[in-house]
């Protein structure tokens, strides 16, 4: 699977439109590190992806076992450590008002991890950059 997002950045400082298709979303840098905050920093966009592919991943599972869970919350604290290279994601899942089994605890957590983010995140990962 080939994904191509396109990032253009102008003259104002630090917001930057992403275009993946038909879609588009703006990043932009907190108003402390001289941006506008008007869309999500880099960071957020990055524990987006997982939270969000998180979710989407136990929905199609879910809805295949015809579980009766209507509400899938997915919170996602990431934290850099750029002194030792080191990132730590925490992700958090919840199922709102719904009693779920500890049995079904077990599978959804083996499914949240079955996420394709997850498993980019958790495998080698290489960045070629070309001018």
């Amino acid at each position: 699977m080939i994904v191509k997002v396109k990032a253009t950045l102008g003259t104002e400082k630090y917001y930057t439109e992403v275009i993946a298709g038909e879609n588009k979303l703006i990043t932009d840098e907190p108003v402390n590190k001289g941006g506008g905050n008007k869309g999500f920093n880099p960071f957020e966009v990055l524990a987006t992806s997982l939270a969000s592919c998180t979710a989407a991943t136990l929905r199609m599972y879910i809805d295949r076992k015809g579980w009766d869970i209507p509400t899938i919350n997915v919170e996602v604290d990431l934290e850099n450590f750029p002194q030792t290279k080191n990132t730590q994601f925490c992700r958090i899942i919840d199922f709102g008002n719904t009693e779920v089994s500890e049995e079904m605890k077990d599978k959804l957590f083996k499914i949240a991890d079955a996420c394709p983010i997850h498993k980019i995140l958790t495998n080698n990962i290489e960045v070629l950059t070309k001018i």
